[in-house]
């Protein structure tokens, strides 16, 4: 609880008036779960445990234990708490870009930097934060967000919106939030989100394999990365129209011309490709601006180049890891320039589409 006090008293020192409301919905909301976290221990020997539950945080538990000793992730008390919420989702975060741009707003903070989105502990403050930034101009989208990473200041603690997943995502999040923990480089959302896939994709080939399964079947994957090419080609054809120095008529226009032959692109592709798999369907139907644009891509920009850097040191963690560590301490410019240099060839196409200028 100091270390919660410190950072949103660091946090009110820093910012203006109008961050008081936000800085307290969030200690309001952490200290909740700090309240609220129970042991698993202490669950697992109640009896009046529902069996359902026992089961879901044993198998956490025991993918808790595999990512210190196997994957090198750090030893300490987060996900050994359990918290049970009375909503779907933790957070909610709330991406803003202006209306001809696929910029993000930046959002910064304290301990974390600049991001991509601020999240709200209640879905209405995160709705009314959205209006406000509405009605300034920018275009804006609203996500609940499952699980999150405190980075190490806290023990984060399992989540019940973490168990509505199966097995493989439970323990895939696991991996992903103690990655957030081992390394971050502050500012730079693309290199901590991928960095973090890569070693929850890896970390659960390796559990998988540690249990005597199966490898996973990639085919949604392909789908999902897929998709994710198709959202990305549309955001850098929006880019492209919004640089050309049109007057706002004309851009307002051809942006939705732009979204229109999105959605004829997607439904062919689908067709094609994927004739019995809708799972975006609903995504595309929905209203489409800049900042719903924005996830995509964050998290998993640079995976292939960890994919490289993994290879080249002989499938160790530790050496994995301290390649990672040098590069989050390089300058972001550089530090993208030696990622995109790992990339294969084919994935070239799909990050240029947000490759930032130096």
């Amino acid at each position: 609880m100091s270390r919660l006090i410190a950072i949103i008293a660091l946090g009110l020192a820093l910012c203006a008036c109008g961050s008081l409301r936000y800085y307290a919905q969030a200690a309001k909301g952490q200290g909740a779960l700090i309240v609220h976290r129970r042991a698993v221990s202490k669950l697992l020997s109640d009896p009046a445990t529902d069996p359902k539950l026992a089961t879901r945080l044993r198998l956490a538990q025991q993918a808790r234990r595999f990512a210190s000793r196997q994957l090198g992730l750090p030893d300490n008390r987060s996900y050994t708490g359990y918290v049970a919420l009375d909503r779907p989702y933790v957070v909610w975060n709330v991406f803003a870009a202006p209306r001809f741009s696929v910029e993000a707003v930046p959002q910064c903070f304290p301990i974390a930097g600049c991001v991509a989105y601020r999240g709200w502990f209640d879905e209405a403050a995160a709705r009314a934060d959205a209006a406000r930034l509405q009605a300034r101009g920018d275009d804006v989208w609203v996500g609940g967000v499952p699980a999150y990473s405190t980075l190490g200041w806290f023990a984060d603690p399992i989540l019940s919106s973490m168990l509505r997943w199966d097995d493989d995502e439970l323990a895939g999040t696991i991996f992903h939030e103690l990655a957030h923990q081992l390394i971050y480089a502050r500012g730079d959302t693309a290199f901590d989100e991928s960095f973090a896939t890569f070693v929850q994709r890896e970390g659960l080939r390796q559990w998988r394999s540690s249990r005597g399964l199966p490898a996973q079947d990639d085919s949604g994957q392909a789908m999902d990365d897929g998709f994710t090419r198709q959202v990305l080609d549309l955001r850098q054809r929006l880019k492209a129209l919004y640089a050309s120095g049109a007057d706002d008529a004309t851009l307002a226009a051809g942006k939705q011309r732009e979204i229109a032959a999105f959605r004829r692109r997607y439904a062919r592709w689908r067709e094609r490709e994927w004739p019995k798999d809708h799972r975006y369907d609903s995504w595309v139907a929905q209203p489409i601006n800049n900042a719903r644009l924005l996830p995509f891509g964050l998290y998993d920009r640079w995976t292939p180049a960890f994919e490289v850097l993994f290879r080249r040191a002989g499938r160790s963690w530790p050496a994995f890891y301290a390649s990672v560590r040098q590069l989050a301490h390089e300058p972001k410019a550089r530090r993208d320039r030696e990622l995109q240099s790992l990339l294969p060839s084919r994935d070239m196409t799909v990050t240029q589409a947000t490759a930032p200028r130096d």
